[in-house]
């Protein structure tokens, strides 16, 4: 029979207390729950590799247009890897609404965890079902004739994983923001008008009023910096984009933490 000595437990909430409340059993038992939720697979797994094959698998693209680092397909298919990361991280973030229903928020308050632990859990797991979307949808990519130098492969999935933690941040703040039974029904149409609004379903062009545009919006950095490795992007471009994403993420982390605040301090 194993016993926990006093000592032993005394270090063990001293880390927890020193993480903000961080725990991985906590972060392992989220990843499951998520994975355990069918229609989630389906809005995160099925969805972007079935656009995919609807739109990035016609012959010519494959054989007569090629283009940059590899041909048409190849660029559709960094384009939909990324728009199943932002659907994955977004949705897992969008969860929080169903466990403040459930009064859930309000007991994590007699806890240790500290809102920035909470959010940084809440992210992970996320990006965990992003990280699933984006193999999905290169690995049908790369069986339907997707053509991309190994290190574009590597490095545009990456980037863009790492990127989706931006929606997973926002994700959180609209959660948070709207009712349960409300969200994921407005969060679908947003994402779609984001992806066209951002240059993620076509391209923006060099010139006129909409290419501009497209620069404030949430997913024109993401979008432009996952397909750098593959297109080319000029310096002036990449570094918009980069502060496109950072500030985004400034303003999605800090409002997730400010509306957990509120949320959990309401009697």
């Amino acid at each position: 029979m194993t016993t926990t000595t006093p000592s032993t437990t005394t270090r063990t909430s001293a880390r927890a207390v020193a993480w903000g409340g961080f725990s991985p059993t906590f972060l392992g038992l989220e990843i499951r729950r998520l994975f355990r939720n069918k229609r989630t697979l389906i809005f995160t797994l099925v969805m972007p590799p079935v656009f995919f094959v609807i739109f990035g698998t016609q012959s010519d693209y494959r054989t007569n247009y090629p283009f940059a680092h590899g041909n048409v397909t190849g660029y559709i298919a960094i384009s939909m890897a990324v728009y199943g990361a932002m659907l994955a991280t977004t949705s897992g973030g969008a969860m929080v609404s169903v466990e403040r229903a459930q009064g859930w928020s309000r007991q994590l308050r007699l806890t240790p965890l500290k809102p920035v632990a909470y959010i940084v859990t809440k992210v992970l797991v996320a990006m965990t079902m992003g990280a699933a979307s984006i193999v999905v949808v290169f690995g049908v990519a790369k069986f339907f004739g997707a053509d991309m130098p190994i290190w574009v492969w590597i490095v545009s999935g990456l980037i863009g994983w790492i990127g989706s933690a931006v929606f997973a941040a926002f994700g959180l703040f609209m959660g948070y923001l709207l009712p349960s039974e409300n969200v994921m029904q407005i969060l679908g149409p947003v994402l779609a008008f984001l992806a066209l609004a951002g240059g993620l379903f076509v391209p923006l062009g060099d010139s006129g009023w909409f290419p501009m545009l497209a620069q404030f919006t949430p997913l024109y950095g993401l979008a432009t910096v996952s397909r750098a490795a593959f297109a080319g992007t000029e310096t002036g471009t990449l570094l918009i984009a980069v502060i496109n994403l950072a500030v985004w993420a400034t303003v999605f982390v800090s409002g997730a933490a400010l509306l957990f605040r509120r949320d959990t301090t309401r009697a």
